[in-house]
């Protein structure tokens, strides 16, 4: 994207629905409504002519779903991509599914009323619009199982902690998997609706060697399991004598998110006693960098990932600029940076 104003194409089956985008889009300065297109097949044809920024995509349209779309656009054309989509049970598995995909991110499109309930997610659009605009297009790996090399030796680390945002679902993908079966509990905070966790940790658990699980308050952490934090609620870990437990929290957002990162972070280096792996990863904000200073400063060692790996570089930015990471790498080392302190050689 150049100095002038973010190009965007907007590509859904309903004429009403891309009426009133343009209309939202527009109202912008900042960002111009190149084109609209009625399905992916006029899509295609628009992208290769208007060569726009950015792309907002329905899910479910006629010719071509909106899946089958993305996955050739990112295989073939990679670019920014807004998924706007209605929440339905079939929905957030799709969404879900786009995510992986690669998706800057997905929202919920009103199925009512759209005059007036898409007024209420007017400024949603628009800032995910722009933070897509000057995101970093992330393509997913295809991971290939690598073949885990047998581990007996007890882990040297008792908790791996893990928070992400806007790319966190790609970059989850690319480092829980290559965990292995032996790995210490792992708390992963990504922000995502409560809509979405349940699905994610399913999908996780089917792609991992770990058992990977949605947060359940009073769960006990153990060995070889991943928790993913239940969306709308903090996710704090207590002891309770020997045994570390997930406390779930319903008090307001901390740092602007609920689950927030900072809030399970936090928890981790005032109650966890023994050697912690804190890993920040790609996402929009400041909500980790407090955490990740904690957790440093208790002794933990501290991941965040480099610059040019992220979708966006703002969560690991400001963990860096505050003094939490201890060193910085690409998304491709950092599975193996953790099994190394894991199992020292």
């Amino acid at each position: 994207m150049g100095l002038g104003k973010i190009r965007v194409l907007i590509c859904d089956d309903s004429a009403l629905v891309r009426q009133i985008l343009s209309s939202i889009l527009a109202s912008d300065p900042q960002i111009e409504v190149v084109g609209v297109a009625q399905n992916p097949l006029v899509a295609r044809t628009m992208i290769k002519e208007l060569n726009p920024d950015v792309l907002t995509l329905d899910i479910e349209m006629p010719q071509m779903d909106g899946l089958s779309f993305l996955e050739k656009i990112m295989t073939l054309r990679p670019m920014p991509v807004v998924m706007i989509s209605s929440l339905t049970q079939e929905g957030t598995a799709q969404s879900l599914k786009a995510l992986e995909l690669g998706v800057y991110d997905v929202i919920g499109k009103p199925t009512t009323n759209l005059q007036t309930n898409f007024k209420d997610i007017r400024d949603d659009i628009i800032t995910k619009v722009k933070g897509a605009a000057t995101a970093r297009i992330q393509v997913p790996v295809n991971l290939k199982r690598i073949q885990a090399r047998k581990i007996e030796a007890e882990p040297a680390v008792d908790l791996i902690a893990i928070g992400a945002s806007t790319g966190g679902v790609v970059a989850i993908k690319e480092i829980l998997p290559l965990l292995p079966k032996q790995s210490p509990p792992v708390i992963i905070v990504q922000h995502m609706p409560e809509a979405y966790t349940a699905g994610f940790a399913a999908r996780l658990d089917t792609a991992s060697r770990m058992t990977v699980v949605e947060s359940e308050d009073g769960m006990k952490l153990v060995k070889g399991t991943a928790y993913l934090a239940r969306g709308g609620t903090h996710l704090r870990i207590v002891k309770q004598g020997h045994d570390y437990i997930i406390q779930h929290g319903n008090d307001a957002e901390v740092s602007g998110h609920k689950p927030s990162v900072d809030a399970a972070f936090e928890s981790i280096a005032a109650n966890v006693t023994g050697a912690v792996i804190a890993v920040i990863l790609t996402g929009m904000g400041r909500d980790g960098a407090r955490g990740m200073l904690d957790l440093r400063r208790s002794g933990a060692f501290t991941i965040g990932q480099s610059q040019d790996s992220c979708v966006v570089y703002g969560m690991p930015r400001v963990a860096k600029e505050v003094g939490g990471v201890v060193v910085e790498m690409p998304l491709s080392r950092i599975a193996a940076a953790i099994e190394k302190q894991c199992w020292p050689i």
